[in-house]
């Protein structure tokens, strides 16, 4: 099916409708979700840690059978970013006290300006895909730039990205620049869907050495199936 789309709103207008129409075509679970658990591993170069996870239906993980602490907060942490985006919250909800307006136009989309309770952040926008979020989150400016995607055929799922961590008065990065990788599939014919694996190549900052991570979430099934 072909959507027809209009001409991008010239630098200085209004685009509140075109930032909307993105937003809305994310994926995001019903607010029926169930929940769903499964096996998670863990792998950094040899090593190699498995055990089991939940995400409820009211969207808080359990991590089990990881003996190593770090290893279980960074799989707890991964499933609860991943639930905490499938969210489903109406724009005006989110953005209602927010302004919106087109700055330039580059390859990787259209500028959005965010003007209001939210003065400072900034988005790309390109057919209908947030492709660039630069955010202000707790004294930290967080920048996420989108390389591809996954339709699901119920709105889009970031597939490959960056995203780089720095500090908002002096623009100095604060962590290596992340590169991600996720591969997500239906828990059953229709969805909902759900992280299969991610993968996390940090580069080198200060004394932080550059580190490749891989989390896989297996043999996933609904809450309440036998």
């Amino acid at each position: 099916m072909t959507i027809a789309t209009s001409a991008a709103p010239v630098q200085g207008a209004d685009c509140r409708d075109a930032f909307r129409a993105a937003y809305e075509n994310r994926y995001t679970w019903d607010p029926e979700f169930g929940g769903y658990r499964g096996r998670c591993l863990w792998q950094q170069g040899d090593r190699h840690l498995e055990g089991r996870f939940q995400v409820g239906a009211d969207l808080k993980a359990t991590v089990e059978g990881i003996e190593d602490p770090e290893v279980e907060k960074a799989i707890h942490s991964q499933l609860w970013e991943v639930a905490i985006h499938r969210v489903r919250r109406s724009f005006d909800q989110v953005h209602g006290d927010n302004t919106f307006t087109a700055g330039d136009s580059t390859d990787e989309g259209l500028e959005v300006i965010v003007g209001g309770k939210n003065a400072g952040d900034r988005y790309r926008i390109h057919n209908r895909v947030v492709t660039m979020v630069h955010r202000h989150i707790h004294g930290t400016v967080v920048t996420i730039h989108t390389g591809s995607t996954t339709d699901t055929g119920a709105g889009y799922l970031s597939h490959t990205y960056t995203s780089a961590y720095a500090d908002p008065a002096t623009g100095e990065a604060r962590s290596g620049l992340n590169h991600f990788t996720d591969t997500f599939v239906p828990l059953q014919e229709g969805g909902p869907w759900v992280l299969q694996e991610r993968r996390v190549r940090s580069e080198a900052h200060g004394d932080t050495p550059a580190s490749e991570q891989v989390f896989q979430f297996l043999d996933c099934e609904p809450l309440g199936a036998a």
